[in-house]
């Protein structure tokens, strides 16, 4: 648990290392009740002790028919709590209570025709067909006692319920956008079936996380990672609200930023009521990266490298025994869990060294989601050009280069990048993000008379609501012309540019 609760409400979103827990929990807390991502494997009696009104369980990449996949414990099933199973957790409610699971020799993946068969309290009294995101290729075939089928498709149970134990399961996804109904089945879950009264605000996060955070730093110093994103923004806003002069913010300059970025974030800062100490450190990371190709690699080591600069400011300053820095829920999710696989490893989840010298890390904002964190920093009154700024890498444009990074061909990403969001934010309606990347692949080319061998970039933009799945923005091919005209036109070592129309899944927003 986080640690944030003030409110009597609380739905537990069971986590069985499927990728889209974090957007469950987000959507039951964007429809104003409080949720959590615990552990698939928690007690019946934990779960008893923090009350919630409904619990979740997940989707998850194992099937149930393993003896090594994840469980529950049994005895979640008689608390008397209203439970929601979402595709694997449906797999596992019914295959713990005595339905049967088989795995199928044809999964269903994608927007699949669903067919309400029976009414239902969560799937509503309609009875045409619905289009939903299917991912499984289990399934459920015999359910079991006291439950009953609610909705199917062409090729399985795609929706059940024992109404009077209040259990509900879906084999489908309601909390993605790709399903019709979704967010109005999940609301369903919560206000008519769990009796939900929607009492989570934002409101009271500000003062909870300033009392918890003078309560544990005290008379002590804090030293605060500074990257002039909108999250480690938001978490400085926070922190020096709380603690004032005993907050020194530390801006570390890379030298993988985007062009005149460092220089932007040092006017932004320097001149507000905190310390702020720029670093420049630029050759040192490029040192640290020469020869490195395998993008976990750079990650790890960026983290590691930065958190060396911050061991070495801190004593340049004395005893400075906290750490703070601006991790956010989607940070620790996407690092990995107990179940869950590593989709990649964040600088300020993963790089954090064995012998960290600091007491303590202090991150306020890690219970938080992306829109929660923009929001927040809108309560704490910073401009809104910052707070609506585009996610970053923490590695920045190291690791939106495939292969080596070298100082050369930063600066050719640089400028393509530039360009890039040059010509895109002159578009009145903008994807929500939107960059250029430095392929490890060369081109056969003409500029001029002669024949080139160079560098072909590739433009990634992307619409999504929550950046836990998203589309390919369908830029006009005015604007990718006007793109590729003017990164072949002026630098010299690019030839070629492309265009990623890959959807997350099955890609990822960055391409390392």
């Amino acid at each position: 648990m986080t640690g944030y609760r003030l409110l009597n409400e609380l739905v537990l979103v069971l986590d069985f290392g499927g990728q889209y827990k974090e957007l469950i929990a987000r959507t039951v807390r964007g429809l104003a009740v409080y949720s959590e991502i615990v552990p698939g494997g928690i007690t019946a009696e934990e779960i008893y002790k923090l009350a919630p009104i409904g619990l979740i369980l997940t989707g998850g990449p194992n099937s149930v028919l393993r003896t090594d996949s994840p469980k529950c414990d049994l005895g979640l099933f008689s608390l008397g709590i209203p439970i929601l199973g979402i595709c694997y957790g449906m797999q596992l409610m019914c295959y713990m209570q005595g339905g049967e699971v088989k795995h199928g020799s044809i999964g269903e993946y994608g927007r699949v025709a669903v067919t309400p068969s029976h009414p239902s309290e969560l799937i509503g009294d309609a009875a045409e067909p619905f289009a939903a995101l299917m991912s499984h290729r289990d399934a459920v075939t015999r359910l079991p006692e006291g439950y009953s089928v609610t909705a199917v498709t062409t090729a399985c149970i795609a929706a059940c319920e024992d109404a009077t134990k209040k259990h509900y399961a879906v084999q489908f996804h309601p909390e993605t956008k790709h399903t019709d109904g979704g967010r109005e089945i999940i609301k369903r879950f919560l206000y008519d079936i769990c009796g939900a009264t929607g009492d989570y605000r934002l409101d009271d996060y500000i003062e909870t996380q300033t009392d918890a955070i003078k309560g544990k730093v005290r008379n002590n110093q804090v030293i605060l990672a500074l990257s002039g994103g909108v999250d480690s923004s938001v978490c400085a806003s926070m922190l020096s609200g709380a603690i004032q002069e005993q907050l020194t913010c530390i801006f570390i300059d890379h030298g993988f930023m985007r062009l005149n970025e460092a220089d932007e974030i040092e006017r932004i800062f320097s001149n507000r009521k905190l310390r702020f100490i720029r670093v420049n450190a630029q050759r040192r990371f490029l040192a640290k990266l020469k020869g490195v190709t395998d993008p976990e690699v750079k990650r790890k080591l960026v983290g590691q490298e930065f958190i060396r600069v911050f061991e070495e400011e801190a004593i340049k300053l004395g005893d400075i025994p906290f750490f703070a820095q601006g991790t956010i829920y989607p940070d620790i999710v996407e690092s990995g869990g107990k179940y869950g696989a590593i989709i990649k490893s964040h600088h300020n989840v993963g790089g954090l060294p064995d012998n960290l010298s600091f007491i303590e890390v202090i991150e306020p904002l890690s219970g938080l989601f992306k829109d929660e964190v923009r929001a927040l920093g809108m309560k704490l009154g910073l401009p809104s050009s910052l707070v609506h700024r585009q996610p970053f890498p923490g590695p920045g444009l190291s690791i939106r280069i495939m292969g080596e990074v070298t100082e050369e061909r930063l600066g050719v990403l640089r400028s393509a990048d530039a360009i890039v969001r040059e010509e895109i934010d002159r578009l009145r309606r903008k994807p929500d993000q939107y960059f250029a990347v430095l392929t490890d692949t060369r081109s056969v080319g003409i500029k001029g008379d002669d024949r080139t061998y160079d560098y072909v970039i590739a433009v990634r933009a992307v619409a999504t609501d929550d950046f836990m799945t998203c589309d390919y923005a369908q830029l006009s091919h005015k604007v990718l012309g006007r793109i590729s005209a003017r990164i072949t036109g002026e630098l010299p070592s690019a030839c070629r540019v492309v265009y990623d129309i890959t959807s997350k899944p099955p890609a990822t927003v960055e391409w390392e």
